[in-house]
């Protein structure tokens, strides 16, 4: 049997060699322009990427590599980061909800920086951040996250998220299966993803974990391409990988799954329409289907029912009801189920530093209690409400969230635009839904501070 990494780097290949198929090019440009959407509006609603970017910039003047809305140029694993942190830190970015993996921020920015070397663009912008978004989404299915185990101690976007972003700067930089077996290698050494920034309360970490993932992934093809070797059993040899992270090797049903190249586990993946947590959206939207029959005032008695992964969310609870940063009320269901009754709406306009002295919500959160009533289990969990107003008891339990439709898309995009202040977003959809290169920076407006 070959080594784990090999087989990764062979399975991408084949991928590769048949390309992508047209449904999947078409949602990778979508996911893409979703993502430089969200990142234009962080310059304005994230502060915490603009000062994580000024920190990771300290010492360093000028580079080959472009950041998202700016003028400013550092070395590219640097402006990885820079781009991830601004893609992620307002909690608005895709992810893949069976993976539990954020893909396209840490896929996208490893593709820009690696195409900022000379002698690169080995590999289409729309086909690297597909071949990348499937790796990272496919390590999240091999392990089966259902947050009880030892894949809730990680950010597995972060965590695998050093794998996809080496082997989509390899495939940019063109190097051989050799070298991108040498980047996995290389990108394991560096593998990090400790959970504690979301359990934890009162920072704001959380905004910015996956950028170290897009940085060290860069780092590691640039190595790579320059000769340094690592082990190819790095995934799966005595202390590799799943070994050490997760107590065990992949079985030979989940290396299946990680190596299969006949689906498309990025299919899956969704783009968000609330700019929080995932795991509070079906919270949300059973908030706005039970806010129609009754006033927030009216409310007495406030029961969320959840498993583990939404108790992740809801303890410890005063800090949850209260929280201290942005971050953390963007992590916290009660607050996010309190602030969707009084406002009816969760927007970028709204959900801003603001909203953590809301005296209305604040005092909607003092009557939630939390109640164990669903099984630990792939995916979300559902949107458990019960109320006891004036009027009786209503409950509500939202299932499944809807797909997501491209005019969705566009509207949020539009509305990223606007929040940014940027004049004439239409044409900014148009320019970079319209079949992405790796120029597209240049054709992003500039946002000053």
């Amino acid at each position: 049997m070959t080594s784990l990494s090999f087989d990764i780097v062979n399975a991408i290949r084949q991928r590769q060699n048949r390309g992508l198929p047209e449904e999947i090019h078409k949602k990778v440009i979508l996911h893409i322009s979703d993502t430089i959407g969200i990142s234009l509006a962080a310059h304005k609603g994230a502060p915490i990427a603009l000062q994580s970017i000024s920190g990771i910039s300290l010492g360093v003047e000028g580079g080959a590599g472009r950041v998202i809305g700016s003028k400013h140029q550092l070395p590219p694993a640097y402006a990885a980061f820079s781009n991830t942190a601004l893609a992620h830190a307002l909690d608005y970015d895709d992810i893949n909800d069976l993976a539990r993996i954020h893909p396209t921020p840490i896929i996208l920015a490893a593709a820009l920086a690696a195409a900022d070397i000379a002698d690169s663009r080995a590999t289409d912008l729309v086909t690297a951040v597909g071949l990348g978004n499937e790796l990272i989404c496919r390590l999240g299915y091999a392990i089966e996250p259902r947050g009880t185990g030892a894949d809730s101690k990680w950010f597995l976007s972060q965590l695998f998220g050093y794998l996809g972003a080496a082997i989509t700067a390899g495939l940019v930089l063109g190097l051989d299966d050799s070298e991108l077996v040498n980047a996995l290698g290389l990108a394991y050494m560096q593998l990090a993803g400790g959970k504690e920034p979301g359990v934890g309360v009162g920072s704001q970490a959380r905004s910015i974990y996956p950028a170290f993932a897009s940085m060290g992934g860069v780092q590691a093809a640039f190595l790579a391409r320059e000769g340094v070797s690592a082990p190819e059993s790095s995934m799966d040899g005595k202390t590799g990988l799943f070994r050490n992270y997760f107590g065990e090797n992949l079985s030979e049903d989940q290396r299946k799954i990680l190596l299969d190249t006949e689906s498309w586990a990025f299919s899956d993946t969704a783009i968000k329409l609330f700019p929080s947590c995932r795991y509070s959206h079906p919270y949300i939207k059973s908030a706005l289907i039970l806010r129609n029959q009754f006033k927030h005032t009216q409310i007495e008695n406030l029961v969320i029912g959840v498993n583990e992964t939404a108790s992740m969310l809801c303890h410890p609870i005063e800090e949850r009801c209260r929280p201290k940063t942005l971050q953390d009320a963007k992590f916290s269901i009660p607050f996010m189920v309190a602030f969707t009754f009084v406002h009816g709406r969760v927007n970028l306009n709204n959900l801003t530093e603001k909203a953590l002295m809301d005296s209305q919500v604040l005092e909607l959160t003092k009557l939630v209690k939390i109640k164990h009533t669903q099984p630990d289990t792939l995916g979300l969990p559902h949107g458990d409400i019960e109320v006891k107003t004036t009027q009786g008891t209503k409950r509500h339990i939202e299932r499944f969230l809807p797909i997501v439709t491209i005019d969705e898309v566009k509207n949020k995009f539009i509305e990223c635009c606007l929040f940014a202040n940027i004049v004439a977003p239409e044409e900014v959809w148009k320019t970079i839904s319209n079949n992405p290169d790796y120029d597209l920076v240049n054709k992003l407006p500039l946002i000053f501070h």
